[in-house]
């Protein structure tokens, strides 16, 4: 077990930083980068820019997707001698679809703290303008770049009674949709973009109606999919293609047969015997 003691010693922070208007930044994150000796960012312009609009003067250090494999050894030296390290990103909470998860998890498992700070997220006030329930949801994040891998994933999400939260990239939007909507059907969708920045917008519908207009708006988008409100019906599905989906989740064999086996009401022998009779 490891325990964070938050006693003082050096620690590393994830800092969250405004995903459009600056003074959404807290007083803590402001105290905060005041105070840690360094600072790891996704990109030293953008938070250069930041920091000089708060007047910080702070060691900048580049961590990004590309190199964050590399700077975790560098981070805990850092802590090792003392000092406190501040991580941020360009907008809104480290690790959350942005760097942050591989320096964090070193930094754990060599027993040093990491202690996140609560702030800025684009999802949170999307699901809430969104006018779709908002619990439960699965935040999902970004969709693979592969169109077969993309309709893969939305084949596993399309069955689950969840609001479902994506973030999209601009020249993926529109393609994007057409696939949700061959998939998941005419759902309702809510589009957000630009989120706390001057040009921020909310667009509501079905999926069908929003791709009439999505090639006209600009941006970074998250985008708020109703889930499914059908009676779970799995009949369509052989045993093996069932346990697969699972499979390819990350679960083990066994853990998969089981689940498959609760969700279709039958011994877990009989899915066994069933899945590997398929299987040969």
């Amino acid at each position: 077990m490891r325990q964070s003691s938050y006693d003082g010693s050096s620690s590393l922070y994830l800092i969250p930083t405004p995903i459009g208007n600056l003074d959404d930044i807290t007083i803590r994150a402001l105290k905060t980068l005041e105070m840690v000796d360094l600072i790891l960012c996704e990109d030293t312009r953008e938070s250069t820019k930041l920091l000089r609009h708060f007047d910080i003067k702070k060691k900048l250090v580049s961590c990004h997707e590309y190199n964050e494999d590399k700077i975790k050894e560098y981070v805990i030296d850092q802590l090792k001698s003392g000092k406190n390290v501040g991580l941020i990103t360009d907008q809104g909470s480290p690790v959350v679809s942005d760097p942050g998860y591989v320096v964090s998890k070193a930094v754990i498992d060599s027993c040093f703290n990491v202690i996140a700070l609560p702030g800025a997220t684009a999802f949170v006030p999307a699901i809430t303008s969104s006018g779709i329930a908002p619990s439960p949801f699965l935040f999902y994040g970004f969709l693979q770049t592969k169109e077969s891998k993309i309709k893969r994933e939305l084949m596993r999400l399309k069955k689950l009674p969840y609001t479902l939260i994506f973030y999209e990239a601009p020249h993926r939007i529109h393609n994007t949709l057409e696939y949700m909507l061959e998939i998941f059907g005419n759902r309702n969708i809510s589009i957000h973009r630009e989120i706390s920045k001057l040009h921020e917008e909310i667009c509501r519908g079905t999926i069908q109606e929003l791709l009439a207009i999505v090639d006209s708006l600009k941006g970074e988008f998250v985008l708020i999919v109703d889930g499914c409100h059908d009676e779970v019906d799995y009949s369509d599905l052989s045993v093996l293609e069932h346990v697969k989906l699972y499979l390819e989740d990350g679960m083990s064999e066994m853990e998969a047969i089981k689940l498959v086996a609760r969700e279709r009401g039958v011994a877990k022998s009989i899915i066994y015997k069933e899945y590997h009779d398929q299987k040969q």
